[in-house]
């Protein structure tokens, strides 16, 4: 075991675990952050995206320790129940979440994307979102949810 000084949501926090382990382990299981989801384990569907220094990363495939001195941005670094996000707020106001598996991933790659284009088309939002799996078919309702972000 090792301890690790990650800055997670602007705070620095420590966890004590395995040099190897995934950084989804350890925000889910060592700091209690359960925005980003286990899904494949091999970094494929997108249910464990966080922001690392603000790209879009699948923390189940990313070293806990490789993250030290980056900053790790979760869902719940973007916003809260009560005080959502805009990003967040636009996915409640249209409804984009069905059985809301998938929907950290497609937040976290949606707020990566529009950190470098304010104003993406369609395409390019779905092509943003490729790589993370839905299987309850509500992308055109997380495509209308970017682009209402967008605006508001």
């Amino acid at each position: 075991m090792a301890q690790m000084n990650l800055k997670v949501n602007g705070k620095g926090r420590s966890v004590d675990a395995d040099q190897d382990i995934p950084l989804l382990y350890a925000l889910r299981d060592q700091l209690g952050l359960n925005g980003p989801k286990f899904g494949c384990g091999k970094g494929q569907c997108g249910a464990c995206t966080v922001l690392v220094n603000g790209q879009a990363t699948r923390s189940c495939i990313t070293p806990a320790a490789s993250v030290q001195g980056k900053a790790v941005t979760t869902l719940e670094g973007l916003g809260s129940t009560t005080k959502p996000g805009k990003l967040q707020q636009a996915f409640i106001d249209t409804q984009a979440v069905q059985c809301g598996y998938c929907i950290n991933g497609m937040i976290m790659t949606a707020t990566a994307l529009l950190a470098k284009n304010k104003n993406p088309s369609d395409q390019q939002i779905q092509e943003a979102l490729a790589g993370n799996l839905c299987r309850c078919g509500t992308h055109q309702r997380i495509v209308a949810a970017v682009k209402r972000a967008i605006t508001a």
